[in-house]
């Protein structure tokens, strides 16, 4: 009898809860990197960048939508691509994992179903303020083009 399969035996990387996709969709390139690491940083190409067409995300429309409209910072070229960079890291495989951990966080905010507007209307008290202070406003102004001598 055969074992159940569970989301890890799936090949791929899960970027957020339910979405998984192929290693060869995730794109990573390595450049030298400034920050931390002292002279290992001249000797070691240790930037990870993460090259996602949005395309390729087994998610829906609205999602995609959300995903384009949260992450256009990352947007490269005309053909939505994202380009996510780290290199806070010493390491490549922890800045590729940040790379990935960034996506994460995006997919989860798209994901997410935003509350919808509830339009409210301001109170009466708020409306009487407001027109009392226009009032007290008015007459100052008005009391400035008459003048003391008039």
């Amino acid at each position: 009898m055969e074992p159940p399969r569970t989301d890890e035996s799936e090949p791929g990387v899960e970027i957020a809860p339910g979405v998984r996709v192929p290693d060869a969709v995730l794109r990573f390139t390595f450049v030298s990197a400034s920050g931390p690491g002292g002279q290992n940083v001249n000797k070691r190409a240790t930037k990870a960048v993460l090259r996602l067409a949005i395309a390729d995300l087994p998610v829906s429309e609205r999602v995609r939508a959300r995903v384009i409209r949260l992450g256009k910072g990352w947007l490269v070229g005309d053909d939505g691509e994202l380009s996510i960079a780290a290199d806070e890291h010493r390491s490549q495989r922890r800045n590729r994992e940040a790379c990935l951990e960034r996506l994460r966080e995006l997919l989860v905010r798209a994901m997410a179903k935003p509350k919808p507007r509830v339009p409210t209307k301001p109170g009466r008290g708020a409306v009487e303020r407001r027109l009392q202070a226009k009032r007290v406003q008015g007459e100052k102004k008005r009391r400035r083009l008459d003048g003391p001598d008039a």
